[in-house]
């Protein structure tokens, strides 16, 4: 099982693809895939040189971890990162209406206030 090695980054907001792949130990051929599947961020500059922002450092990490521990394709993988994401969505959205039941209850287009 591959594990997620996070090493030095240099300063900045962003990692060329060289940094992006040290940082997250992948392959720069399997970073750019991954960007053409849309399984990462990042931005082309005018010379077509790709940008990552600092947070798919941990997107990375994820993918690694999903592909090592379920053996997911990248077809799979895209879609599962979806169904966590929208997961997370809606426990932060419930945990919000448990602490504020006044403004989080009910359905935006049943309620009477």
């Amino acid at each position: 099982m591959s594990r997620l090695v996070v090493r030095r980054v240099p300063p900045g907001r962003v990692l060329d693809l060289e940094s992006f792949a040290h940082a997250t130990g992948l392959h720069p051929d399997l970073a750019r895939r991954l960007v053409a599947l849309g399984l990462l961020e990042a931005a082309p500059d005018a010379g077509g040189r790709l940008w990552f922002p600092l947070s798919q450092i941990a997107a990375a990490g994820r993918i690694q971890r999903l592909r090592a521990g379920f053996s997911l394709n990248y077809a799979a993988l895209g879609l599962v990162m979806d169904l966590l994401d929208h997961i997370a969505e809606l426990e932060a959205a419930l945990r919000d209406r448990r602490r504020n039941p006044r403004t989080g209850g009910g359905s935006p287009w049943t309620r009477t206030d």
